[in-house]
């Protein structure tokens, strides 16, 4: 008889290179910049401070942290939809394994509108109640052709 991650994996793999769908938007402002730049302590001006902005920085506002763009992964993909919600029969937590990479191609300047697109790359039984799967993330800018930021991000998926 097949584990729970056994049978979910079956499911993850016929939605292998699917884009599992788009989330819903989220405005990114200064007091999230502010308050993310004293939780990481990088108060660059580019970052807080928009009348130096407006002068020195060719965004002319202030820009998000590429960190706090990565960060909202996790909340921006909450609203994106199962793929199938079988594959988590039996599921009993999923936890952040890590990142295969990260790329910061466009700045979020403030007040802009965020999304997440995500799309499965991988899905792998690592034990025997546990998968991995890799999620090419897009953090997309409303308005701009260029993402905000594009990951592979790593999930363990723990089966009871």
């Amino acid at each position: 008889m097949a584990s729970k991650a056994e049978e979910g994996l079956v499911i993850f793999q016929k939605h292998l290179g699917s884009e599992e769908g788009v989330g819903e938007w989220h405005t990114v402002d200064q007091k999230q910049i502010n308050l993310f730049a004293d939780a990481t302590l990088d108060h660059q001006f580019i970052h807080v401070d928009p009348e130096k902005s407006a002068q020195l920085s060719p965004y002319k506002v202030t820009i998000a942290h590429g960190f706090l763009t990565l960060s909202m992964v996790v909340h921006l993909g909450a609203s994106i939809p199962q793929i199938d919600p079988a594959a988590y029969k039996g599921l009993a937590m999923g936890v952040n394994y890590g990142l295969d990479k990260v790329r910061f191609p466009n700045a979020v300047k403030v007040d802009s509108r965020i999304r997440a697109r995500r799309e499965l790359v991988s899905a792998d039984l690592v034990a025997p109640n546990t998968l991995q799967i890799k999620q090419r993330v897009l953090i997309e800018i409303e308005g701009e052709e260029k993402p905000a930021c594009v990951a592979e991000t790593l999930s363990r998926l723990i089966y009871g």
